[in-house]
């Protein structure tokens, strides 16, 4: 019998428990009761690349992480659904105080800071730095409160937790101070800048743009050039699934890593003449040859306008509802992730080359940053077991499984609706 997880399953059982024990529960000096109607947000988000979860104050978002848009600009991602829960409310101080549940803390899992800008920096734990970053990205003064925080989104697995934590936080500040961003792409940036700001993290995008603004049954499709974007049905995807596999090899992306493509990539684009390398073709690869450009250049920027043109494939796909073109050109991205881009992993290599030895399976690569961290697998849902006895057959460390499908995006809900939301749930799982 397999040990398989539905991540709606998972995140509603999870959701359900602690709304019960929140109700009963005095965390510190945090008493948080149903009955005090405390607006709770949670997100999930993912991607066709990449998976994360996020929530705030009862906010559903799922969301995808995708290249660096600082050279790739342009990127495509579905939802999954892997929840952050942020339940708070106002304490009429200028402090927070927040207590974190999430299994991937072990240490300093409370903390207290002012919420006053100019007192916000910078410290431990880190995981406080998402939140003290969204506050001071926030356009208003934000009041003093009290929180609680529970993920189950795996930390370090590629599977944009962070950028979960980020867009939780805020759409909580929000519900909190009653100023709702106009424009989503704010909310996005805002939470990005968190990141670059509080965390020391130069990530992209796509993480923030999928957890704000994911739909269920559609993937999104960014372009970074302008920030445009479009939603992209999924409707008739329900004879497949995609299935997450945790390599449970943390993946770790140093900064130097991370510097020497992107400024391989920079300096691509500057030889080129380009602005980025949104701007490039193929034909300008030869051009970097002829002008004898380092090879490891050449391969960074063969990747990056290879998969741009395979993303906007991809989108066409999808609308098309040709899945099993969509699969073919997730295996061509991870073997250009793997070969030009060099950020894959033996471990990585293993759980992608033992998925597509299944006959139902119709694409795998590696998720996020590489370098460990999860695989995203489209699967006909009849071969899904098979998928995991091959690997487990193959794959010498223990991976862990999850099953699931585009979902939505971020929204709020009263705890009231969200108790018998998921006591509904867990009656019919």
């Amino acid at each position: 019998m397999h040990y398989s997880v539905s991540l709606k399953n998972l995140a509603r059982m999870q959701l359900s428990a602690f709304v019960h024990q929140v109700e009963l529960t005095s965390l510190g000096n945090i008493l948080i009761t149903m009955k005090a109607k405390t607006n709770i947000t949670f997100m999930l988000l993912s991607r066709v690349h990449d998976v994360i979860l996020h929530s705030t104050s009862y906010v559903k978002r799922r969301k995808t992480p995708s290249d660096d848009p600082k050279y790739s600009y342009i990127n495509i991602s579905p939802a999954l659904p892997m929840i952050t829960v942020i339940a708070g409310k106002s304490n009429n101080t200028t402090k927070c105080k927040i207590i974190s549940l999430s299994d991937a803390i072990s240490l300093e899992r409370d903390v207290e800071f002012s919420t006053s800008k100019e007192d916000l920096k910078a410290g431990e734990p880190k995981w406080a730095n998402y939140v003290k970053g969204c506050i001071a990205n926030f356009p208003c003064t934000v009041p003093g409160f009290d929180a609680v925080i529970l993920s189950t989104v795996p930390v370090g697995a590629g599977l944009s937790s962070s950028a979960a934590l980020e867009v939780a936080t805020y759409t909580f500040l929000e519900k909190l101070t009653g100023r709702v961003s106009k424009k989503q792409e704010e909310k996005a940036l805002a939470c990005q800048r968190a990141e670059h700001e509080f965390a020391g993290v130069p990530c992209g995008i796509m993480d923030q743009f999928i957890s704000v603004m994911g739909q269920e049954d559609h993937a999104l499709l960014l372009d970074c050039r302008d920030l445009s974007t479009k939603q992209i049905p999924m409707y008739d995807i329900n004879e497949f699934l995609f299935l997450i596999t945790n390599s449970n090899t943390p993946h770790k992306l140093s900064s130097s890593a991370y510097c020497e493509r992107r400024d391989a990539c920079y300096e691509a684009a500057k030889v080129l003449g380009k602005k980025s390398l949104r701007e490039a073709t193929l034909d300008d690869l030869q051009v970097l040859e002829i002008q004898k450009m380092p090879e490891y250049v050449v391969k960074r920027a063969r990747h990056v306008i290879t998969e741009i043109q395979r993303t906007v494939d991809a989108a066409a796909a999808l609308e098309k509802d040709d899945f099993t073109k969509f699969g073919e050109l997730m295996n061509q991205s991870h073997d250009s992730l793997q070969k030009d881009y060099e950020v894959s992993s033996v471990e990585l290599d293993t759980l992608v080359s033992s998925a597509r030895e299944v006959k139902g399976v119709l694409g795998s690569r590696l998720t996020g940053a590489g370098f460990g961290g999860c695989t995203v697998t489209l699967v006909r849902k009849d071969a899904v077991n098979e998928v995991i006895d091959v690997i487990k057959k193959r794959y010498p460390g223990k991976a862990t499984f999850y099953i699931a499908k585009p979902a939505g995006g971020a929204r709020y809900m009263s705890t009231d609706i969200a108790k018998s939301d998921f006591d509904s749930d867990i009656e019919n799982a």
